[in-house]
């Protein structure tokens, strides 16, 4: 069963349709036993300031018996794996999803990119590389794979990403590329809803599904435990 959901946004991130507290009710309501915020961080265009990061201490720990964790989706800004992002406003929050998105950064060659994730790794303060799976940022899975193990960074596998009506292109095959190397150096992965209106929130059904599909061990999915997943971050 899954617990968790850490790639969720709220109306701060300017093209998301929910409240946090919206997005607590149905998490809650599909079992979810905790949520983290993770809006757009300021190089998003139509994102919030980064006083709202900053002031993130006014949300409670819990809301309606559901854990909250305070984080960002940070965007990816160069070839040289920089963030937009400060480590003082990164020390503020309990964890970080780093991200590429086309409106922030042009994609590189394929070894351009890869090295560029790999150094996002490196960052202390990085916890989750948020869906690495879109063809239009070319990966070298196998070298990603050494590095989240060597860095302790869980890849995220992105139930949006895989959905057939997505925008990212190759989902599908990256993902089970992923995942296969995943399981052969027995590394966990993290799911993400990566709800952008409070339906979505907790729903991995796509996930899941390939998941089933490929016989990915559950063992190593960090979902199934809250336990886990702090001990992870913790560790970080």
């Amino acid at each position: 069963m899954y617990k968790l959901d850490l790639h969720t946004h709220t109306v701060a991130s300017g093209h998301a349709y929910s409240t946090l507290l919206e997005n607590v009710q149905y998490g809650r309501e599909k079992g979810m036993e905790l949520i983290g915020v993770s809006d757009h961080a300021p190089g998003m265009p139509g994102s919030t300031y980064i006083f709202y990061f900053q002031n993130m201490k006014q949300v409670p720990e819990e809301i309606m018996g559901v854990r909250i964790l305070k984080g960002v989706e940070a965007n990816i800004i160069s070839l040289s794996g920089s963030i937009d992002m400060t480590d003082d406003n990164l020390s503020m929050l309990d964890y970080t999803i780093a991200s590429l998105h086309p409106p922030c950064i042009t994609s590189g060659s394929r070894q351009e990119n890869t090295k560029m994730l790999i150094k996002v790794m490196e960052n202390p303060y990085v916890n989750i590389i948020g869906h690495p799976d879109d063809s239009r940022y070319p990966l070298d899975y196998e070298e990603l794979v050494k590095a989240a193990k060597y860095n302790d960074v869980l890849l995220e596998v992105n139930n949006s990403s895989i959905n057939p009506n997505g925008f990212r292109s190759d989902t599908r095959k990256n993902i089970t590329k992923m995942l296969e190397l995943c399981a052969k150096a027995d590394i966990e992965i993290i799911c993400g809803s990566d709800a952008h209106i409070a339906f979505d929130v907790g729903r991995f059904d796509y996930c899941d599904a390939l998941i089933r599909e490929i016989g990915f061990p559950e063992k190593l999915v960090i979902n199934h435990s809250v336990e886990a997943f702090m001990r992870k971050i913790n560790a970080s």
